[in-house]
């Protein structure tokens, strides 16, 4: 499986981008597809993730309320819908895979490439 994120631009302090993740082979109902961001000098950190069968979600708290992650399993596309963006959301932006919804990102075993959002105030 590899993942391919895209989506990424600049935007407006309130405003929204929607990133997406295509994922290239077989994936399963067990499987969780997770975003997560890294800003310049900053750890990698969770942002949302989705369990592709039933569909279980997970945020970080600092997206709670204007992020949602969705996906669509015939597409074997993951989304995440970002809304009211602020300047500290801005960062690269990577899905992974996992089959872990814990949100730690050792638990995800397969990266794609980043999508940078930049959010100018």
């Amino acid at each position: 499986v590899q993942l391919q994120a895209s989506g990424g631009g600049l935007v407006q302090a309130g405003g929204s981008l929607r990133l997406s993740c295509a994922a290239s082979g077989r994936t399963y109902s067990s499987h969780v597809l997770g975003w997560f961001r890294q800003a310049p000098g900053k750890e990698r950190e969770f942002v949302a993730a989705v369990r592709r069968g039933v569909g279980t979600t997970r945020y970080a708290n600092s997206v709670k309320g204007r992020f949602t992650v969705s996906r669509d399993n015939a597409k074997n596309t993951v989304y995440l819908q970002m809304s009211s963006l602020k300047p500290e959301d801005t960062a690269v932006y990577y899905c992974a895979l996992s089959t872990d919804l814990s949100g730690h990102p050792g638990d995800f075993r397969l990266w794609g490439q980043g999508t940078q959002v930049t959010v100018s105030s």
